[in-house]
């Protein structure tokens, strides 16, 4: 164990580290420029846990109902070796599958553990690699493998590892509707994400057999409802950009220790759980140590981040609660009441000539549309 480890042990205190899953591991990219986040994330700190403790319960997640629709579709898809899914890559996007064998690993030979599950994951994908490139394998709950700033975490897809030729491919299942050929930017976003995540991480296995990363396509396959019914339809997305992405932030997660060079060396995030598990920390201690770490909101963050609310709270005062471009667009005036002197007349700084005109711009708009609406 190295020094930033002992580091990070001490801020996450007694608590087990946090497991990360495709979910949370996509949100790492949501806001990377974020030392607050960088810090709990690689110190596995349970943010929702802090999060509550401190009185801002995260607010997002899905809903029961989300989840049994998500489950239901997943499993008509799936149904009968993934004969729905056959179907749409043949018919859809005319690829051509001469033969199809399907394996699901959701159970290796009777044993459930992690890693005999990892192990079996390994063999199969290892067999497949070196095979026939056109035997066209269907791999069902794959358990992957990915490192997050020095912690293994085991990712259990709801998605199906598809070779295809030589390469690999992701098909990620996803219960949000495509109504007219449209869907939720956000959504496909997002999914194109968590896609990303298992994507490095069956380069990552690979990598371990020796073999080619490559051989993991940058295309992956969305399937989703059409219009308002169950019927599957699918598209191909390129996740070049994702895993680029993805990629810089766990590097910037595994170099973690400059950012904690400069923390106090006895900065510790515990909850201090009794032996009842109820958690004992004064809050006010606790904020106290939390606002020892900078923090870098941004509205998206309430859709990702458990300490969202919190750092809203805090930012309350701040430019940042009006989102990242407006914080570029205005330099660097950080608080709402110094942008309001500007846009009302006070004499800028020599660095805030450029916002003050942008300012005083829209203010005069917003008195112009005023005018016109009385």
């Amino acid at each position: 164990m190295n020094d930033t480890d002992i580091r990070l042990d001490t801020i996450r205190g007694s608590a087990d580290p946090k497991k990360h899953d495709a979910r949370t591991i996509a949100a790492l990219t949501s806001n990377p420029g974020c030392s607050r986040r960088g810090v709990l994330d690689a110190a596995a700190v349970n943010k929702q846990e802090l999060a509550e403790h401190i009185g801002y319960p995260p607010q997002f997640g899905q809903s029961p109902f989300d989840i049994t629709r998500g489950i239901a579709f997943e499993q008509f898809v799936k149904a009968n070796s993934c004969a729905e899914l056959l179907r749409l890559l043949r018919e859809k996007l005319s690829l051509p599958i001469p033969q199809v064998s399907y394996h699901d690993l959701a159970v290796a030979a009777g044993h459930e553990t992690s890693q005999t599950r990892h192990r079996y994951t390994r063999q199969l994908l290892a067999r497949a690699a070196r095979s026939d490139p056109d035997s066209g394998t269907l791999f069902d709950h794959p358990l992957l493998r990915l490192n997050i700033a020095g912690h293994d975490a085991y990712l259990e897809p709801d998605l199906v590892a598809f070779k295809l030729g030589d390469r690999f491919h992701v098909v990620e299942i996803k219960s949000f509707s495509i109504i007219d050929g449209r869907a939720d930017p956000g959504k496909v976003a997002f999914a194109a994400t968590q896609a990303a995540v298992y994507v490095l991480a069956l380069r990552q296995l690979l990598q371990e057999l020796g073999l080619k990363p490559g051989l993991v396509s940058d295309a992956i396959f969305l399937v989703c409802p059409t219009d308002f019914s169950n019927q599957p339809t699918s598209a191909r997305i390129d996740i070049r950009k994702q895993v680029a992405v993805l990629r810089r932030q766990l590097s910037r997660l595994a170099q973690i220790g400059p950012l904690l060079s400069l923390l106090p060396p006895e900065l510790t995030l515990d909850l201090r759980r009794d032996d009842h598990g109820i958690a004992t920390r004064p809050v006010d201690e606790l904020i106290d140590a939390l606002e020892q770490v900078d923090a870098r909101y941004a509205p998206e963050c309430l859709t990702t981040c458990e300490m969202a609310l919190y750092c809203r709270a805090q930012a309350h005062h701040s430019t940042e609660r009006l989102g990242r471009s407006v914080r570029e667009d205005l330099g660097g005036i950080e608080m709402l009441d110094a942008a309001l002197a500007l846009a009302q007349g006070r004499a800028p700084g020599e660095h805030e000539y450029e916002a003050a005109h942008l300012l005083r711009l829209a203010d005069r708009m917003r008195a112009d549309c005023l005018k016109g609406v009385a």
